[in-house]
């Protein structure tokens, strides 16, 4: 019988109590799940911080060690009553933290971090998680095991920082590495390069870990449980009488999350689209009796069509290159994108023009890829202006981009509120449309929109 992949992230491991929803929502599964964890809130963040400081402040990386001891003593102490069962497990995160210290120590040592040891240090959130979940599941009566990424051979391509999974070296050793009979608990966010070495999946990755470990073992399902009421129509938090999402097709999922959407993060989709698996999605806060998926991600076909969602993203900002020509003149977009790869700078998308050339970026690489293009010294570009303090917000659903209407509604419903845009998008996604507005205007802009496409449809689901 194909078993479930169980996905819990940061936001499951925020206070003591959030274990025994956890144990809960494990009761649940008749066939023993395969679970897949993040770090427990807020630890990624604080290993960054040190490391940051490591090369300076040999007393902080003592500290923040010291503190991670302390946490993990108290969540065991919560979660684990017998002192004999909780001392053998503390014994192996003391370890494990101790192995933590000595690595930013030789960082302190040399004075720099390299990449392969910036990920063997981020690595180590999930390795935390993974021993105390698997500890605190056997303690209470579920068998457990811990299996880490190079136990089972979860092979990456190698690439530091943002590795892909390598399927073909990975399935069958992942497969034959997961015990049938107990809960399996693997660390999300990384996995082994070709040369043994740890390499991270991307920030935010234990996702993508998850649904990878899914098409590897031909999962019945790929489940992740969140703190919210799986996809709504809107954020909450921007607009009153959001409808849930009961399904979505593949390419909505990852669109709404490309744009802004944190219910997934946007590689999720990619190992399992080609196998069918589903994702489904539950509130750790509700989780009943039974199994009831809030929202379900599966085949484009499966899903009805039409707008399902707005979202937006803030993490956004232009650097527009002008001159007479610049967007037809051979060799300089590829001139431009080369330095940036070179760099280290992600491209999100670029939109040409016959005098202009706009590169979409995170806001944080703006200062840096202005820097490295006019250091290009390029004749044809008169002008590089960077652009910041923008929003994307984006109408998502499966067929948009060959409904014409789409566009004159949504450029409609933004203009009667006064919100302006600069520039505006229909047609490159099939799932979805999008307008670069000013950011003080991004919640009139969102409102807008759900009053337009989801107003008539407050009294059910979508």
């Amino acid at each position: 019988m194909a078993r479930c992949v169980v996905k819990f992230g940061g936001s499951n491991f925020k206070a003591a109590g959030d274990m025994a929803k956890i144990l809960k929502a494990v009761r649940l599964y008749n066939t023993p799940p395969i679970i897949v964890v993040s770090a427990f809130y807020g630890i990624t963040n604080e290993l960054i911080a040190v490391m940051d400081s490591s090369a300076q402040d040999e007393t902080e990386i003592r500290r923040m060690t010291d503190r991670l001891k302390t946490m993990k003593r108290e969540s065991l102490e919560a979660h684990i009553e017998d002192s004999k069962a909780r001392e053998a497990v503390y014994i192996k995160l003391r370890s494990r933290l101790d192995d933590l210290s000595r690595v930013l120590l030789g960082t302190h040592y040399i004075g720099e971090i390299p990449p392969f040891i910036r990920d063997r240090i981020l690595s180590f959130g999930e390795r935390l998680s993974s021993l105390i979940v698997a500890a605190v599941l056997e303690y209470h009566g579920i068998p457990a095991i811990e299996r880490l990424p190079e136990d089972i051979g979860l092979i990456t391509d190698g690439e530091e920082g943002n590795a892909a999974v390598d399927f073909t070296a990975s399935e069958k050793s992942v497969a034959a590495g997961l015990s049938a009979d107990k809960v399996c608990v693997i660390p999300g966010f990384y996995g082994v390069g070709p040369d043994g070495r740890i390499t991270l999946l991307g920030r935010g990755g234990s996702d993508y870990s998850a649904a990878a470990v899914a098409r590897c073992v031909s999962a019945e399902a790929l489940d992740v449980w969140k703190d919210v009421d799986g996809y709504l129509s809107a954020d909450p938090g921007s607009v009153e009488n959001t409808r849930r999402i009961a399904r979505l097709g593949y390419s909505e999922a990852a669109e709404l999350s490309y744009f802004g959407a944190r219910i997934l993060h946007p590689r999720t989709v990619e190992p399992l689209e080609d196998r069918s698996i589903p994702v489904r999605i539950f509130n750790i806060n509700d989780t009943g009796e039974e199994l009831t998926p809030l929202s379900v991600i599966g085949p484009d076909a499966d899903a009805p069509k039409g707008p399902k969602s707005v979202t937006y993203t803030d993490d956004f900002a232009v650097l527009t290159l002008a001159g007479a020509g610049v967007g037809i003149k051979p060799g300089i977009l590829a001139k431009v994108t080369g330095a940036l790869d070179r760099s280290g700078i992600n491209i999100k998308s670029v939109v040409t023009s016959q005098t202009a050339i706009n590169i979409y970026l995170s806001e944080a690489d703006l200062d840096r890829t202005d820097e490295v293009v006019r250091s290009l010294d390029l004749a044809a570009v008169s002008h590089v202006i960077p652009r910041r303090d923008l929003s994307i917000v984006a109408l998502v659903g499966d067929g948009l981009g060959e409904a014409p209407e789409v566009a004159e509604g949504m450029m409609e419903a933004m203009d009667k509120r006064g919100v302006r845009f600069t520039i505006f998008s229909v047609g490159a996604s099939n799932a979805a449309a999008y307008a670069v507005i000013p950011r003080s205007q991004r919640e009139e802009a969102v409102r807008a929109l759900h009053d337009r496409y989801f107003y008539a449809v407050k009294d059910r689901e979508i």
